[in-house]
């Protein structure tokens, strides 16, 4: 199914969750912010939360500095 991420196009299976796009990225869970669709989704449901056909994702992540 096609999504947006970061304002890219990108082909992923169906039925894949905020882990599954994660995982396929390598990008770790501990420092990233997930929003879709301009809903921020919490950590706890990254493993259960479904992408759809068209999703816009925008993925942050977090850089420590001092």
């Amino acid at each position: 199914m096609r999504i947006i991420v970061n304002g890219e196009p990108s082909e992923i299976r169906d039925n894949s969750s905020v882990a599954d796009l994660l995982d396929g990225l390598r990008i770790g869970r501990e420092r990233v912010a997930v929003e879709v669709n301009l809903d921020i989704v919490p950590k706890a449901r990254y493993d259960d939360h479904l992408l759809s056909e068209g999703d816009k994702i925008e993925i942050v992540h977090f850089v420590g500095g001092g």
